[in-house]
């Protein structure tokens, strides 16, 4: 499976070095150097997408991080300590699943994913004092 045309353009466009795999059945999406918020472990780590068949009607489920994200202060995140193998690398699963009105089925795309995985890492760290 490749990715629709607007998800190739929506990465391209962010500039992030990104690739597609398929593995298992799953498109996976790899985007390297991800930028992490201030207050996690690392600066940046890659971003591991994996999308069922029949994407995009299928939402999205679940993002893996190499290598592993942890808040700087020590902070367990809720269901992030499950790791797995895929693309011969071991992977950090984030547990998040959407809620049917998060996903419009046929319209919503990485976008729109990428946009949550970015709310739920800016609500995992506290504000950084300005």
């Amino acid at each position: 499976m490749s990715l629709p045309d607007a998800d190739r353009t929506f990465l391209s466009d962010l500039g992030f070095e990104y690739e597609v795999v398929v593995e298992s059945g799953m498109t996976c999406v790899l985007v390297r150097a991800w930028p992490l918020p201030a207050g996690f472990n690392h600066a940046t780590a890659d971003l591991l997408l994996r999308l069922h068949p029949g994407y995009p009607d299928v939402a999205p489920d679940m993002w893996w991080f190499a290598p592993s994200v942890h808040r700087a202060d020590g902070t367990d995140l809720p269901n992030t300590n499950t790791y797995e193998h895929y693309l011969g690398r071991q992977w950090q699963r984030w547990s998040r699943h959407l809620t049917p009105e998060q996903w419009r089925s046929g319209i919503d795309g990485l976008e729109n994913y990428i946009t949550l995985i970015r709310h739920e890492l800016e609500r995992s760290v506290p504000a950084v004092a300005q």
